[in-house]
């Protein structure tokens, strides 16, 4: 009979520890594999999902079932359409999403510029409401006593943004930021109000639409939205000044960034 030593013993030990710590390395393995394929699979199935509901919530219709049966076939290679029927059947849905697209936006602008005009109609009645010469309005809520700014210069303002319905947007009061940028950046209706401006004032700007964003859907902002904005003048730079690192701190709705036109 083999006689089993405490040196043998201590061999036997270290060899069934080895086995199962490659047993345990290679489930390991096995478990990362299923991750990351499962992951794969969730990410592929949360882009269709988002392609879905985007067609659904303008009123397309989808079958769940074949979108499926569509997926299987193509991971398979077993296809029923060839590329060029496939784009050929996309392009067509595209064509028939973005008419619809369109005319929710006509629909969507119309009602809005109604809204906004009844809403301005009633504003300049205020007392302490000026309107210029391009349809802005505006409302002195405190008067500074620093400079006013160039177009030219280097801004940086505190503000809430809301719509007629009293929607609030975006407020840089909330993000405790305020934003900082050159005047010439902004929309028309934000670079005529705030050149209006001392340093230090406090103005309410109502802004007609076609001196905001036009028909363009910004963020939740609607086409043809009226906007509502208190802003506050904190400082004015002139180009240059300080300019290093100037970044655009806490843009929000794109800060008010660009022309709707």
């Amino acid at each position: 009979m083999k006689t089993i030593t405490k040196k043998s013993l201590s061999m036997t030990t270290l060899s069934l520890l080895c086995g199962f710590s490659l047993m345990a390395s290679a489930s390991e393995v096995s478990q990362e594999v299923n991750d990351a394929s499962y992951a794969m699979g969730a990410s592929v199935g949360h882009y269709i999902s988002g392609k879905i509901y985007n067609q659904t919530e303008l009123g397309a219709e989808i079958h769940i079932d074949t979108v499926i049966q569509g997926m299987i076939d193509a991971l398979k290679g077993e296809g029923k359409m060839s590329d060029e029927e496939i784009l050929t059947h996309l392009n067509a849905r595209a064509e028939q999403l973005n008419t619809i697209r369109e005319q929710r936006i006509e629909d969507l602008s119309i009602k809005n510029i109604a809204a906004g005009s009844a809403y301005l109609a009633t504003n300049k009645t205020n007392p302490g409401v000026t309107v210029t010469d391009s349809g802005l309005q505006y409302e002195v809520i405190t008067l500074g006593s620093g400079r006013k700014p160039l177009e030219s210069d280097v801004v940086t303002v505190h503000y809430k943004g809301q719509l007629v319905d009293g929607t609030v947007f975006d407020s840089s009061y909330d993000r405790n930021e305020p934003n900082r940028f050159a005047l010439m950046s902004v929309i028309d209706g934000w670079k005529e109000g705030i050149a209006l401006m001392p340093e230090g004032s406090t103005f309410r700007l109502t802004i007609p639409s076609e001196l905001a964003y036009g028909k363009e859907v910004v963020g939740i902002i609607p086409p043809s939205s009226t906007l509502i904005f208190d802003v506050e003048l904190v400082k004015v730079e002139e180009p240059g000044e300080n300019s290093k690192g100037m970044g655009l701190s806490g843009m929000g709705m794109g800060g008010m960034m660009g022309s709707g036109h």
